[in-house]
């Protein structure tokens, strides 16, 4: 995997926001880790279920 780091920028109404940094606290995670381990988790089960994703770009 690229070690490469990219940067993400997502827009969420307050609400969501306040809610998402107490799961984020809770778990012991700031909301930046949060997401991180979200995403990584949402990989695995796909991996899981499809197999590797490959390197290129395009699906």
């Amino acid at each position: 995997m690229n070690k490469e780091k990219t940067h993400l920028s997502i827009r969420m109404g307050k609400e969501l926001h306040d809610k998402f940094q107490w799961v984020a606290q809770y778990e012991g995670r700031s909301m930046s880790g949060q997401i991180l381990y979200l995403i990584q988790q949402c990989i695995r089960n796909f991996e899981k279920e499809h197999g590797p994703i490959p390197e290129e770009k395009e699906p």
